[in-house]
């Protein structure tokens, strides 16, 4: 992002350093992170974009600002912690899919205060993206976010939130109050089937996207893996269909559907459009390895599209 131009997304949250295995069984270094995903995914799209965090004072925080700085994404409110330790985590492959071992416990993200909240920042941009993680990962970071979304609104700055509700950090009764509560304020919700049914027993994509309508939230989008993306506002319902590929590894194609999205909103793009772009760009992410390496660019999108 170019010096002194305001960003279209700031996103905030837990980065990560991701070892993925490969069909050998090797590990593969590389990166991760629900937020900074979205927020590389969406420079690569040609969005200004910046990134709200803490990293530890090791090798893997030094390997993720290197990664935001060769990506474009201003990183200047990202944080050494000296004492916390950047989280990790594992992915690993069967016939089931993808899953994840996570060695994130007290990582320096998830000690984030509201002091870390840059509200200069968040009040120039276009969009704030936060996630259901960042609620999660401890009651600190989830004081932030909360803090960061309540900036967002006396500005302005519209909300992108996704629910990405992880069960192994805290169950449906805990999570879905502070949630919801945050999804009456975004002006994208994003979430899926298998979140939804787990955090609030919804069934349908058109019941999931009535639910969060009711809430508050303006644009609904329930993704449906290969099958696209359910769009909802208050007057209208549609699903878009899903491009279909042929999926190597799908670690990051949620990430990659947000940030495109939030990147052609951000350029004035109609929804619709902009879902069908997100909705490529997310199949493309699956075509590689790893979270960040098969994100596409702009040029590979708007060819596919």
């Amino acid at each position: 992002m170019a010096a002194g131009q305001p960003p279209d997304i700031v996103a905030l949250g837990e980065p990560l350093y991701e070892l993925n295995q490969q069909p050998d069984g090797r590990f593969l270094g590389g990166f991760g992170g629900d937020t900074s995903n979205v927020a590389i995914a969406a420079a690569r799209l040609g969005a200004r974009a910046a990134y709200v965090s803490r990293v530890g004072a090791d090798m893997f925080g030094d390997a993720l600002r290197d990664l935001w700085r060769a990506e474009g994404v201003d990183a200047s409110a990202v944080g050494v912690d000296p004492t916390a330790p950047t989280g990790l985590y594992f992915v690993t492959h069967d016939t089931n899919g993808h899953h994840f071992t996570y060695r994130r416990a007290g990582s320096a993200a998830s000690l984030m205060t509201p002091a870390d909240v840059p509200e200069g920042l968040i009040a120039s941009a276009k969009f704030l993206h936060v996630s259901g993680i960042s609620l999660a990962i401890g009651a600190s970071a989830a004081e932030t976010v909360r803090h960061a979304a309540a900036v967002a609104r006396r500005a302005k700055v519209r909300i992108s939130f996704d629910t990405n509700f992880r069960p192994q950090l805290w169950g449906a009764e805990a999570a879905w109050p502070e949630i919801g509560r945050l999804a009456a304020s975004a002006h994208i919700l994003k979430t899926s089937v298998e979140d939804s049914a787990a955090l609030f027993g919804g069934r349908t994509p058109a019941d999931i996207a009535r639910r969060f309508l009711d809430l508050g939230s303006v644009i609904v989008l329930a993704t449906l893996g290969a099958e696209g993306v359910h769009v909802a506002t208050a007057d209208t319902h549609e699903t878009i269909p899903g491009r279909p590929v042929i999926a190597v590894d799908a670690t990051g194609a949620g990430d990659a559907f947000t940030g495109a999205l939030v990147a052609e909103l951000s350029r004035g793009a109609d929804l619709h459009a902009a879902v069908r772009f997100a909705n490529t760009a997310a199949a493309l992410s699956t075509l590689g390895y790893g979270a960040i390496a098969p994100l596409p660019r702009r040029s590979e999108v708007d060819r596919a599209v």
